[in-house]
């Protein structure tokens, strides 16, 4: 683990997954610190609000020492330069993911020079799963119990 680096995990996270958590906590086992940085999108229509997405990603780590959540709007670099991370940590759960993903590496690296992007690849058992899916299903009154942590499904059932 490098104790002395903070790692940026960026996201919608609307809403969080089982695979997003598994993505913060092995980036937590290799970064000193973690910061969860929320996106305030305000071009989207989210299911749910900030305050929502950030108080489910805050009980889903509760107990898990050195991470942080907060809300973010704007570009990624200015994230990680205000919360003093050198690295962004990515979850890739395919090669699309990657094809994705490596363009805005390239353009976070180009706006701030050694901020690197650490790639992860989803654990078999989230590869499949994405807060797109949970959001369908979940619209539709199906079971994602089996998707998401705890604090998510219950503040998804008391939205319904």
């Amino acid at each position: 683990m490098s104790e002395g680096r903070a790692a940026l995990v960026a996201g919608s996270f609307d809403p969080l997954t089982n695979g997003h958590l598994d993505i913060i906590m092995r980036a937590r086992h290799l970064f000193g610190r973690v910061v969860v940085a929320v996106l305030v999108n305000p071009g989207k229509q989210p299911l749910c609000t900030i305050d929502q997405r950030l108080a489910m990603v805050r009980e889903s780590v509760v107990g898990l020492g050195g991470i942080d959540v907060v809300a973010f709007d704007g570009l990624l670099v200015d994230a990680a330069l205000a919360h003093q991370a050198t690295v962004v940590v990515r979850g890739l759960r395919s090669v699309s993911d990657y094809d994705h993903e490596w363009p805005m590496a390239r353009m976070n690296a180009a706006l701030l020079p050694g901020l690197e992007t650490v790639y992860l690849a989803a654990s078999p058992q989230w590869a499949h799963v994405s807060s797109s899916l949970v959001r369908q299903i979940h619209t539709l009154g199906g079971p994602i119990e089996a998707f998401v942590p705890a604090a998510v499904a219950t503040h998804l059932r008391r939205r319904a």
